[in-house]
């Protein structure tokens, strides 16, 4: 099983061919490859997994899955 996580990307920019971007992840900034989102543009929120986009996902999806995560982090402190 893997883990994506949702982030913004905040800036995109190609060199040499290689499509990436810069995404905040809840105010972590990563350089993500965006290659295989070529309709990814600024403002737009990714699922990414090992530094790869994997898919553009709405607004409202992204903040779920990170109350879904941190509801999960709460769980395992309390345990």
């Amino acid at each position: 099983m893997c883990l994506a996580v949702p982030g913004k990307i905040i800036s995109i920019s190609e060199e040499n061919g290689l499509r990436t971007a810069k995404v905040s992840f809840g105010g972590a900034i990563k350089d993500i490859n965006i290659q295989w989102l070529p309709e990814a543009k600024t403002g737009d929120y990714i699922l990414a997994h090992v530094g790869t986009g994997l898919s553009i996902i709405d607004e409202e999806e992204a903040e779920e899955a990170v109350k879904t995560a941190k509801e999960f982090k709460d769980m395992q402190d309390n345990l």
